[in-house]
């Protein structure tokens, strides 16, 4: 019968964790690697398999609680805005009558017209002024920021 030694074995998480780490590549195995290191150090001092697995444990937890966040912030992904992300908070012009009922309306931002529907399902009639709360798919949530209409020219 074939067994691997305790060394083999926590080589053997090491790798494992390495590749997992390599495919998925957003900081989830690499910290057992680690906790692996460190077993495969008490194997070689000849530690019991109970400490072995106490030290992966304490080891693993605490490369990532103190590893991780900083790791992140180095190799963090910058987010660029999107057009929809430009929109959020600023006012528009109502340029179709915007009723969630019939499922219509539209308004024109930034040179750009949306569809849009009201978050309050409210109607909200063509010229009004308003402010777009969220972004829902390619629909504009709005809300009315003020009680005049103007008619856009």
């Amino acid at each position: 019968m074939f067994t691997l030694s305790d060394s083999a074995c926590w080589i053997f998480v090491i790798v494992l964790a390495l590749v997992v780490e390599a495919f998925t590549l957003n900081l989830s195995a690499i910290w057992f690697s680690v906790g692996g290191i460190g077993s495969l150090i008490a194997a070689t001092l000849n530690f019991s398999i109970p400490m072995q697995w106490i030290i992966f444990i304490i080891v693993s937890g605490v490369s990532l609680v103190l590893a991780r966040p900083m790791a992140q912030k180095m190799i963090g992904t910058k987010r660029t805005a999107t057009n929809a992300d430009r929109i959020l908070g600023e006012q528009a012009i109502v340029t179709q009558p915007i009723s969630n009922a019939s499922a219509q309306g539209e308004i024109k931002i930034m040179g750009q017209c949306w569809t849009a529907r009201s978050a309050d399902g409210s109607e909200i009639p063509e010229g009004a002024m308003v402010r777009v709360r969220e972004i829902v798919g390619v629909k504009a949530i709005v809300e009315p920021i003020e009680t005049t209409v103007r008619k856009e020219g």
